[in-house]
């Protein structure tokens, strides 16, 4: 079996040959009690400008249309509403 983590520089095989877990490994670990996660480690830097979750009633047309216009619908329509309401077209 060949293992490839995150954050690895090379493929080890044998156990022997895989890298030192040091403080810095240890440091950034998820750290779990059972199934339950207890500290996150290092992960995505956090983002600047953060979205909330909302719920949302739309048209079904609407809805379908959006969606037909591939990956990334979501960030269109934001961009579509943030472009309307800087403008003042409310």
């Amino acid at each position: 079996m060949n293992v490839k983590l995150k954050n690895m520089k090379e493929d080890w095989v044998d156990p022997d040959d895989a890298p030192e877990a040091d403080e810095q490994w240890f440091r950034d670990a998820h750290v779990y009690v059972g199934d339950t996660l207890i500290k996150r480690g290092v992960g995505r830097p956090p983002i600047k400008n953060t979205k909330e979750m909302l719920s949302l009633r739309m048209d079904l047309d609407v809805l379908e249309k959006l969606r037909a216009s591939g990956k990334g619908w979501q960030t269109r329509l934001n961009n579509y509403i943030k472009e309307a309401v800087l403008k003042g077209d409310l």
